[in-house]
């Protein structure tokens, strides 16, 4: 791994994603996924799936891959690395450093394999090792907690200090967005937040891609 400056001249603007809600009802998604893809270009998708059988869930994510692909992002689904070929999706994020391993020499090369839940500097290495696609710090664990911002900035500023492996910043609210991205993400995930009101997810994912493009401009 080669070492880069997060603020170097060439180093690209950081891109967004898009962290779903857990879905049940794709019908209820799908206008709320429209007015986020049409407000800010997105990297990829990470597709949350409420806990159901494999036919259900496969059909899901077939129910939202056409829109999310069509926007030219990647469709990832949170878990369930199994269902990534069945499905048509582009890959799978791994939260916890045990399930990726486990999961990553079946997904590669052929789909992403993004690595998450990495709550020490250990766990983020080990993942870069065995050919993450990327890591993300900040995300919530399962009963929905996360480590204090400070420590997640220091972390993914040491991350850019150091490391090739795109590094994904998790944003659980608008303004973390350039915080994480002045601290040297390569990709700022837009947590729950923006699907917190029905009636401005495009309002509020305008508002996360200015705030890069503002951080961007003084960076």
């Amino acid at each position: 791994m080669t070492s880069r400056q997060p603020n170097a001249p060439d180093r690209p603007a950081p891109r967004l994603t898009l962290v779903t809600p857990a879905v049940d009802d794709t019908r209820a998604l799908g206008a709320a996924l429209a007015d986020a893809l049409g407000a800010a270009e997105f990297a990829a998708v990470l597709l949350r799936l409420g806990p159901s059988d494999e036919r259900t869930q496969i059909n899901r994510i077939k129910a939202i891959a056409p829109a999310v692909q069509k926007a030219e992002a990647a469709l990832l689904i949170d878990g369930l690395p199994e269902l990534v070929a069945k499905s048509g999706a582009d890959g799978a994020h791994l939260a916890g450093i045990d399930e990726f391993v486990e999961a990553v020499e079946h997904l590669k090369p052929n789909w992403i394999a993004g690595a998450g839940g990495l709550f020490t500097r250990h766990d983020a290495m080990l993942a870069a090792e065995k050919n993450a696609d990327y890591v993300m710090f900040g995300e919530p664990n399962e009963r929905g907690h996360r480590q204090p911002f400070d420590d997640i900035l220091d972390r993914v500023s040491w991350w850019a200090d150091v490391f090739q492996v795109p590094c994904v910043g998790y944003a659980a609210a608008l303004d973390e967005v350039a915080p994480l991205a002045q601290a040297g993400a390569d990709f700022i995930a837009l947590g729950d937040f923006v699907f917190s009101d029905p009636a401005r997810v495009a309002a509020n994912v305008t508002a996360a891609r200015q705030q890069l493009a503002d951080a961007d401009a003084v960076a």
